[in-house]
């Protein structure tokens, strides 16, 4: 039996970024041109391979779950790297978001210090590592790699209120680090493993003592996932690091704020799903009065800021107490809603925070100076403006993406925002799969996302007025081409997932189905066979 060439795919999204990563470190400051060259060609690389896991997943593989046993050890054993098509999505977001972080960061702010791509590389590594591995220790190992690179790039053109949102996120997140490992030493010390397969197999059987102690590590290890996911009150630290970020890596940091939820996502539908027994739907009410939770304090925040930054940061928090409440709720309908609401807001968002950078160039001219700026620009080796033809129409195009990003942001018509929002109250408003009607905690969900939405949009609306109609400009602000690009490929992308939304959420049904049938991974990971060795060869005497 030789393994079939397209598993090799799944292990790539690791390996490429590692590689690459590995092999731009000791490029000198004066490289800029080849290191980005090397950087972007990696993330389209990375991009190819996350379509072609989806066009596998999707039907062309056994069960639609793609496993690579690393080092040919069997599981529960070995590494087991698994590609399906939720996680495939998710590379496709990653990758897409990559690259225009990196489109963006070319003109400046890769230039600031020598190793901005390579940390950016590990950060894909760390990033990708997390969506693909179906084990514990190893999802440990990948957020290390991932919090590694992002404490980096977080202090990538450093000045003061930089280096004081970094210590603070530092510090949350060895704290959050300490508290995954001893979330997985109680687990395992309960089940003997800490492949997810096998521990969702175990766990039905699990009483007495036992299930209360794997309840103890789960519930120590979901706080180490929710300070990641911006649960309230464990997101406190998000709207200063957002704030406080460069404009390409806030885009990731974006991304990183997702990762928590879609493994709680992952954990939680495999491991405490209907086929747990007493076990089942534990933690649920938790997600979802904690999501609802996240939502009003969200909220809150953008309606008392009149910062830019923050209120992305705080966005963000609603983005994740939404997609929190989702899958508390536990409808699979309402999931892949969910799904959905996950890829639009965080394009949007990641526009949002591109688009921050830009809008600040056309206010007065202390304000235009940009205090962010301005402080990079102590550094040594920080280049000048970026040089080149001022984008036709600028102040057009900057209302047109900023009002785009805010009907999204706020889930208002027409964009996927809206949507993604009219797909979760259609959800919420039919029958559940016991056969019963919407009750009130579904009626106080509702009430949230509405009410959190007009929140968002007067917040946003506000700031608009005073940078848009109420600051007096210098003139039309110069807008290199390299930074437009960005927002306006995400911007399409939200157009595109508005058009095809029908597609979108046929995969993302399939995807919730996939991700509500433990049984399907469990049977694809443990039933996989390590590739024999060649046979030995009769030498003749």
């Amino acid at each position: 039996m030789n393994l079939d060439w397209t598993r090799h795919l799944v292990i790539l999204p690791v390996l490429l970024p590692l590689l690459c990563g590995a092999l731009l470190a000791p490029l000198t400051q004066g490289r800029h041109r080849l290191k980005f060259a090397a950087s972007y060609g990696a993330a389209l690389l990375l991009l190819v391979n996350a379509l072609a896991l989806v066009y596998f997943s999707d039907g062309q593989w056994s069960g639609s779950v793609g496993v690579y046993l690393a080092a040919n050890w069997a599981a529960p054993f070995g590494i087991a790297l698994v590609a399906d098509r939720l996680s495939s999505m998710m590379l496709v977001l990653t990758a897409v978001l990559a690259l225009c972080a990196l489109h963006y960061a070319q003109p400046r702010w890769s230039r600031i210090g020598v190793h901005f791509h390579s940390l950016f590389q590990f950060l894909l590594m760390g990033i990708n590592g997390a969506f693909l591995t179906h084990d514990l220790f190893n999802l440990f190992v990948f957020f290390e790699v991932m919090l590694a690179a992002s404490y980096g790039l977080v202090l990538h053109g450093y000045n003061v209120a930089r280096l004081r949102a970094s210590m603070q996120y530092i510090a949350v997140n060895l704290v959050a680090a300490l508290m995954f490992l001893i979330g997985v030493a109680l687990i395992y010390a309960t089940t003997g493993t800490l492949n997810m397969a096998d521990l969702a197999a175990r766990v039905p059987g699990l009483a007495g003592p036992d299930a209360g102690l794997l309840r103890t590590g789960v519930a120590v290890l979901a706080l180490a996932f929710l300070v990641k996911g911006a649960m309230w009150p464990l997101g406190f630290w998000l709207p200063t690091t957002y704030a406080a970020a460069s404009p390409p890596v806030a885009v990731m940091l974006v991304l990183m704020t997702k990762v928590g939820a879609y493994v709680i996502l992952r954990i939680w539908l495999l491991v405490f799903g209907m086929e747990a027994g007493p076990a089942a739907h534990f933690g649920y009410d938790a997600l979802l009065w904690g999501g609802m939770a996240t939502i009003v304090f969200g909220a809150a925040g953008m309606l008392a800021t009149d910062t830019a930054g923050r209120m992305a940061g705080y966005a963000a928090i609603v983005s994740s107490g939404t997609l929190l409440a989702v899958i508390g709720y536990g409808e699979p309908l309402l999931v892949t809603a969910g799904l959905y609401y996950y890829l639009a807001s965080t394009i949007a968002i990641a526009a949002f925070v591109l688009l921050i950078e830009l809008v600040d160039r056309i206010r007065t001219p202390g304000a235009a100076m940009l205090a962010l700026t301005m402080e990079a620009y102590a550094v040594e080796d920080m280049p000048a403006e970026p040089k080149g033809k001022g984008v036709p129409a600028a102040m057009a195009f900057l209302s047109l993406a900023f009002a785009a990003c805010s009907l999204t942001i706020a889930g208002l018509p027409p964009l996927s925002g809206f949507v993604a929002k009219f797909g979760m109250f259609h959800a919420l408003l039919q029958p559940h799969a016991d056969g019963g009607a919407i009750g009130a905690t579904g009626w106080s969900l509702m009430a949230l996302v509405i009410l959190s939405g007009l929140v968002a949009i007067v917040s946003l609306m506000r700031f608009g007025v005073r940078t848009f109609w109420a600051t007096e400009t210098v003139g039309p602000p110069r807008l290199h081409t390299a930074e437009v690009m960005p927002v306006a490929a995400l911007l399409a992308a939200s157009v595109v997932l508005t058009i095809q939304a029908q597609p979108v959420f046929s995969y993302l049904a399939r995807a919730g189905a996939d991700i509500h049938n433990p049984r399907l991974y469990i049977d694809a990971v443990l039933g996989t066979a390590p590739v024999p060795g060649p046979a030995a060869q009769e030498v003749a005497p």
